[in-house]
């Protein structure tokens, strides 16, 4: 028995599953069996069930649940197990609401269904392959297959249109079970059963292309990496037609997209350097004796450093934090021919013989994140347990002696998974090269006033442009110090926002400076009500705090309610574990407190005197496109 379940048990057995939940995720990351599949996370999730996460919120404001409501064709119980351990790993307390056997159409599209009234935050809508071949007459042929998928198909996409439920819809595609194909004696029958399944598939999968309130997981990748579709025995007599193992890997998907919800992204990889990206110690074999190419092990490295770069090149920070002298490394970095990644494709190097964890703090403070933002990779479990234990929130990615592994290890989390990319997420590591030189800039200067005068920066708020609510939703799901309220709003709601009624007020700011353009970095959300404005929420990228963009998106607001002739501007500060730094921000333009129902603390501006926007920066005039 493994150290995690017996200390569960234990909890479990002593009533404390609650009271120390505080504990447990950092208990769940410290298994490294957990994360690389030697512990079945099932059997953690079971224990974890008896957790009241009522009993948890009710103790602790600063946890967080997730209601998932899990529905399918066949029985679609044994998720829950997997999911719980997965959610607890980040911290997230599972509220599970289970449809009814085989009820998925209902469970969705009535009224009547067993999510009435509910509000889940995912949706997730197990199908297997009987979703079609249950349809069809005995015997059949790849015609009649062809028919029930298209029409399986149509009823889905009306789903997507017509369901009841709330929350993000989560999909996946239906793994064939082989004793389909091998049910037809011809070889050409059986490709042509494989090509309308395929089709089939892939026409799932671009379900969610167009749709921000879908998500379709492929399974085939997880099927690839070992396991059965199903056990027959247990599909024919139980209706499970998806195996434990295939769906404690969904469960894993399942929890990455949780993670993106309640805005626990990963948005830097800090690696190690010996036997981590290359092969070789540094200090001890100098720069002729390591490798990333060339020989066998050297190959399994350069393997790394391509699926890195291509982390890279969709906007994840990349930083080193190596125990050895600096001067060797930044010369490796920089010329060594074996190496696919250079210096300059490093937003910090940390190459020193400090305690990791204490470089690991500095790079996060250099980059301007949280250690729950960053995800390390190193080779040495005392180097992780050591970065777990001094610098909490840091993920610890765990890997061996055997390099070929170290990608699959590092992708197997999808730490750095996100809805939608967009193109800011690509020029992030950009802007953070802009970022240096204007840090560079700033110790030239005597005050931070020259400093902003210095940058030239501007600022343009207005509504936001079609093409930008992926950007702005991904903004409210990852903005945690400047998030006044905590929320998190889905791109859905955000083009209901922006196309809705006279009431709702939705503005952005983008912004630059001569180093650079910041792209889309604020929001705030209003609604006009009985001659009053209610401002709903504020959102700022932490890439720009304290450069005037805040007040003047805020200037910006107030002004337009006094010219619509408002009497008041009401606004609300709810406090969460790390929107401390804006909790002055309301009075510092002339919000005065006020008392309120419910959480938090309430503002009101009575509008007499608006605050200006701040004189360093260029206000522009938003382009035509970005009108209403």
């Amino acid at each position: 028995m493994s150290g995690l379940i017996a200390r569960l048990r234990e909890l479990r057995a002593e009533g404390r599953l609650e009271s120390d939940w505080h504990e447990i995720p950092a208990l769940l990351a410290e298994e490294e069996g957990l994360v690389t599949g030697e512990i079945d996370p099932a059997r953690a999730g079971r224990l974890l069930a008896a957790v009241d996460p009522a009993a948890v919120l009710a103790r602790d404001p600063r946890a967080r649940a997730v209601t998932v409501a899990v529905t399918g064709r066949s029985t679609v119980g044994e998720l829950i197990d997997p999911l719980t351990a997965e959610l607890a790993r980040h911290g997230l307390l599972l509220n599970p609401l289970l449809g009814d056997h085989g009820a998925w159409l209902a469970d969705l599209g009535s009224p009547a269904g067993a999510f009435a009234g509910t509000e889940p935050d995912l949706v997730v809508c197990v199908l297997d392959a009987e979703a079609a071949f249950g349809a069809l007459p005995t015997p059949w042929r790849v015609a009649d297959v062809e028919q029930a998928a298209a029409e399986l198909l149509r009823r889905i996409e009306r789903l997507t249109e017509e369901r009841t439920t709330g929350g993000l819809l989560v999909l996946n595609t239906l793994p064939l079970p082989a004793w389909y194909p091998r049910q037809l004696v011809d070889f050409h029958a059986r490709a042509r059963l494989g090509a309308v399944w395929r089709e089939f598939n892939a026409r799932l999968l671009r379900l969610g292309e167009h749709r921000a309130d879908v998500v379709v997981i492929d399974l085939d990748p997880l099927l690839a990496e070992g396991g059965p579709v199903c056990d027959p025995r247990l599909a024919c007599y139980a209706e499970a037609r998806l195996s434990a193992p295939l769906l404690a890997a969904y469960a894993r998907e399942v929890a990455a997209v949780a993670r993106v919800l309640t805005g626990r992204l990963r948005k830097a990889l800090v690696l190690d350097l010996d036997q981590t990206l290359w092969d070789g110690v540094l200090s001890e074999d100098g720069p002729e004796g390591i490798a990333a190419a060339g020989t066998l092990r050297g190959a399994a490295f350069g393997r790394l450093q391509r699926g890195v770069a291509q982390l890279a090149s969709q906007g994840v920070l990349l930083a080193v934090s190596s125990k050895n002298d600096e001067q060797p490394v930044l010369e490796v970095l920089r010329e060594h021919p074996d190496l696919l990644l250079r210096a300059e494709d490093f937003a910090a190097v940390q190459a020193n013989w400090r305690p990791k964890d204490a470089n690991l703090r500095e790079i996060a403070e250099q980059l301007g994140l949280g250690l729950d933002a960053l995800v390390f990779l190193d080779d040495n479990p005392a180097e992780r347990a050591q970065v777990r234990h001094g610098a909490p929130g840091v993920a610890t990615v765990p890997i061996d002696e055997e390099p070929a592994l170290h990608l699959d290890a590092l992708l197997r989390d999808g730490w750095f998974a996100t809805l939608r990319l967009t193109e800011e997420d690509r020029e992030r590591p950009a802007r953070y090269r802009a970022e240096r030189l204007r840090r560079e800039s700033a110790e030239q200067l005597s005050t931070h006033r020259e400093f902003l005068y210095d940058l030239a920066c501007w600022v343009e708020i207005g509504p936001p442009r079609g093409h930008e609510l992926a950007r702005l939703a991904q903004l409210t799901q990852r903005t945690n110090q400047f998030n006044l309220t905590g929320a998190r709003l889905p791109q859905a709601e955000l083009a209901a926002h922006a196309a809705g009624p006279d009431g709702d007020l939705l503005l952005v700011a983008r912004s630059g400076d001569r180093f650079g353009n910041h792209g889309l970095v604020g929001a705030l959300l209003g609604r006009r009500a009985e001659g009053v404005l209610h401002l709903e929420n504020v959102w700022l990228s932490c890439r720009v705090l304290a450069r005037g963009i805040e007040e003047a998106l805020l200037a910006t607001l107030l002004g337009r309610a006094r010219a619509e002739g408002r009497s008041a501007v009401h606004a609300r500060y709810l406090p969460t574990p790390k929107n401390h730094r804006a909790a002055g921000f309301y009075p510092s333009l002339g919000f005065n407190p006020t008392a309120q129902a419910g959480p938090g603390v309430g503002y009101r501006h009575d509008l007499r005197s608006v605050p200006e926007i701040p004189g360093h920066l260029q206000l522009r005039t938003p382009t035509p496109e970005a009108a209403r």
